[in-house]
């Protein structure tokens, strides 16, 4: 008796110390290498409370961040609003030892970088400059060293707008679900550019068939994201306040419905800002700024469009990003005007959030990104 108890404790110690656990991963802009910038928190995936592991000081405006498939590697748009400036970093995160360390920075190849992703197979990074309006590829190689980069392309045209619009601006750089595809919304262009990823190649961004999609003349769309099933797209438009949904195939997108984010009372001066879907693919949820803070709400119907659930605010100002756990459980907003973030508990069947969590501040944060280990 007294083995098989001790057995069960043995186990039970043992689950608890390998136990998964979800991490967030903030940026924020510091505006000073002195103070702390990029910051790491647990998240308690049964109360939403959040508690911080590690930050990281000694670079300038991390302001967003994304990480490599197998979560070793935090990548991080640097030094961003800086003049003359713009530059990407690497960072290793040990899980085990909760610890962020540099490892590597190259010029982001344009001033003020915005968005960058990795490819799934480790080897490759794409970041987005919105103010020259451009795209660079950089060679990941071992050790998670980012490589000068061996492409980097300038877009000039602009749109109708001429306070906003004046030139290109890249706004994000998403990979297809495949990863065979790189789709970048141009805010400054009302166009969704569209490039083959051919990852075997030294240059792997190749002319696509389809090299781009128009959006409506002065919607400057900003982020996009694919459904789970990969047969849906949907590209949030920060000026015009709506999201465009398109059905998706072999690097092809086409136009099935379009959407306002905003709530009737809001007419103009839209700041819609980020795009993300539940992963069991039934919701779709969209953050605005601006006078709304909040985060609006879509059940997506089985031909992918979308239709309006709520409105829900997000208890801050200026919800840049946001990001959903891997379970879908959480949803996490980054209020970079009330340098706030809140966690809220999503409710699987209506999609609805409820706020849960002790309240965090973050001076400035920027930007969200989750990942389990």
């Amino acid at each position: 008796m007294k083995k098989l108890l001790f057995l069960a404790i043995a186990t039970f110690t043992y689950l608890q110390l390998h136990a998964q656990k979800t991490y967030a991963f903030f940026g924020s802009y510091n505006w000073d290498k002195e103070t702390e910038g990029i910051y790491v928190y647990e998240l308690d995936t049964v109360k939403g409370n959040l508690s911080k592991v590690t930050s990281y000081k000694g670079i300038s405006n991390p302001s967003y961040l994304t990480l490599s498939s197998d979560g070793k590697y935090l990548f991080a748009c640097t030094e961003s609003k800086t003049p003359n400036g713009g530059s990407v970093s690497s960072f290793e995160f040990n899980s085990e030892k909760k610890a962020l360390t540099f490892i590597s920075k190259q010029k982001s190849g344009g001033e003020n970088p915005v968005y960058l992703m990795a490819h799934q197979n480790g080897k490759w990074l794409v970041n987005g400059n919105y103010t020259q309006g451009s795209v660079s590829v950089y060679p990941i190689s071992e050790g998670g060293k980012i490589q000068p980069y061996v492409q980097n392309i300038q877009y000039s045209e602009g749109s109708v707008n001429p306070d906003r619009q004046e030139r290109s601006h890249i706004h994000s750089t998403v990979f297809s679900p495949n990863y065979d595809y790189l789709f970048l919304p141009d805010l400054g262009a009302d166009k969704i550019r569209i490039y083959q990823f051919e990852s075997e190649n030294n240059q792997p961004l190749q002319e696509a068939e389809m090299p781009f999609t128009k959006t409506s003349p002065g919607s400057g769309p900003r982020h996009f994201t694919f459904h789970p099933n990969g047969k849906f797209a949907y590209s949030i438009e920060e000026m015009g306040g709506a999201v465009s949904v398109y059905s998706y195939e072999n690097g092809k997108l086409n136009n099935v419905q379009r959407i306002n984010t905003h709530s009737e009372k809001y007419k103009d001066d839209f700041e819609s800002s980020d795009v993300h879907i539940s992963p069991d693919g039934k919701f779709l949820y969209a953050s605005n700024r601006g006078n709304e803070n909040n985060i609006a709400i879509f059940s997506i119907q089985n031909d992918g469009t979308l239709k309006i659930v709520d409105h829900q605010s997000v208890k801050g100002k200026h919800p840049r990003t946001f990001s959903l756990d891997p379970s879908g459980k959480f949803l996490i907003t980054a209020n970079t005007v009330s340098s706030n973030v809140t966690v809220f508990k999503r409710n699987a069947e209506t999609g609805l959030l409820k706020k849960v969590g002790k309240k965090i501040k973050i001076k400035n944060v920027t930007n969200v990104q989750m990942k389990r280990y």
